[in-house]
C-alpha cells in the first residue's frame, strides 16, 4: 500500500508580509519557511499554505494584503513549486466562519483575487486547488462558486447535526450571529469531536459529513461526491492538528493511525509568532518531529488537489 500524508498550514499571510519586508537573499531565510525548507530537505515534507488575503485589524492597523507582497522571489518560489503551494482560505481571519452563508459572487471574487496574486508573486505551479476554506463551512452557493473556480476537492465538516435552539450561549464565542446572519437553509449547527475543548459545538454549512461518511473516508483516499455541485468532500484534517497537540505527544498520536493509507495533518501559522498571545515555542520541533516520524514509517507527502481531481 502506498501511505500518503498530507500537511497544511491554515490562517497564512504573516510569513508572506515577512518576506516583503525583510528581503532576504533568499525567501527561505525568512525563519519560518527556513523551517519547512529543513523539514522538506531531511524528511520529504510537502507543505500548503492556505491564504488570507490581508492581515486582520484585530493584530492593529498594519495593514498587508497579498497585493503587497513582493515578486523578487518569485523564480524561487517555481522552483519550490513541487514541494510548496498557496492555496484559498478567506479574507481575513476575523469573523469567524467567514463563508457559512456567503454568496456566490463573495466567494468567487475573492477565489480569483487570492489565486491571481499567488501567480503573480510565486508563479501558477505554486498554486493549488485542494480548499480548506476557514473555519471549515461555506454555503451551496458557496461550493458552486468554487467548483467553478477549478476546485475539486475540499474540506468539509462531520458529525451529528442539531436544529439550533434559539439560545445565542448554546454556541461558543458569539457564533450564532454568525449562523444567523444571512442564514442560508443548509446552515446548521453539529456536535464536534476532537481535541480542542473550547468548541463543542459548532457550525455547519453544505460541505458536511454525516459521521458514517467521515469513518469511511478519514484515512483513505476515498471521499464524498456531492451531487447537487459535483464537489467531492473530504475531511483532511483526520490525523491530527499540530498545534493542539504537545510535542512530547505527537509520536504517540500518529502511533494510532499509523499504517493507515492517508494522514491529514492540519497547522496554524500564528503559533510560530513570538508576539501572538498563544506562541508555542516548539512549533519548529512539532513539525520535525511529525515530519521524521511518518518518513520513518513509509509515508510520501501529497498535495491533496493533485490526488483527487
Amino acid at each position: 500500500m502506498n501511505k500518503k500524508a498530507y500537511f497544511y498550514i491554515d490562517d497564512t499571510i504573516w510569513v508572506l508580509r515577512d518576506l516583503t519586508r525583510m528581503k532576504p537573499k533568499s525567501l527561505f531565510d525568512t525563519p519560518l519557511l527556513s523551517v519547512l525548507k529543513k523539514a522538506h530537505d531531511i524528511w520529504g515534507l510537502k507543505v500548503q499554505l492556505n491564504l488570507f488575503w490581508r492581515t486582520d485589524s484585530f493584530y492593529g492597523n498594519d495593514e498587508f494584503t497579498l497585493a503587497d507582497v513582493t515578486d523578487a522571489y518569485k523564480e524561487e518560489f517555481e522552483e519550490a513549486s513541487d514541494w510548496l503551494k498557496f492555496a484559498f482560505h478567506a479574507k481575513e481571519e476575523f469573523p469567524d466562519y467567514p463563508h457559512v452563508n456567503a454568496t456566490y459572487k463573495d466567494v468567487y471574487d475573492l477565489f480569483q483575487a487570492i489565486k491571481n496574486e499567488v501567480i503573480r508573486f510565486a508563479g501558477k505551479n505554486s498554486f493549488t486547488y485542494g480548499t480548506c476554506p476557514h473555519w471549515l463551512p461555506v454555503s451551496k452557493e458557496g461550493v458552486k462558486a468554487l467548483y467553478d473556480c477549478g476546485v475539486r476537492v475540499m474540506d468539509a465538516t462531520w458529525g451529528d447535526t442539531h436544529e439550533y435552539n434559539g439560545d445565542p450561549f448554546s454556541l461558543p464565542y458569539g457564533h450564532s450571529a454568525r449562523l444567523l446572519n444571512n442564514r442560508q437553509s443548509e446552515a446548521r449547527v453539529f456536535s464536534r469531536s476532537g481535541p480542542d475543548v473550547a468548541i463543542k459545538r459548532s457550525i455547519c454549512a453544505h460541505n458536511h459529513l454525516s459521521e458514517r461518511d467521515y469513518r469511511a473516508t478519514a484515512n483513505n483516499m476515498a471521499y464524498i461526491l456531492d451531487e447537487q455541485t459535483q464537489m467531492k468532500f473530504k475531511v483532511y484534517c483526520s490525523a491530527m492538528c499540530i498545534n493542539l497537540i504537545p510535542l512530547s505527544n505527537i509520536e504517540s498520536v500518529l502511533q494510532e493511525v499509523i499504517g493507515k493509507e492517508f494522514l491529514g495533518i492540519c497547522n496554524h501559522e500564528q503559533y510560530f509568532y513570538k508576539d501572538y498571545f498563544a506562541y508555542q515555542h516548539d512549533y519548529a520541533d512539532r513539525i520535525y518531529k511529525m515530519s521524521e516520524f511518518l518518513a520513518d514509517n513509509g509515508y510520501e507527502f501529497i498535495f491533496i488537489g493533485d490526488e483527487i481531481k
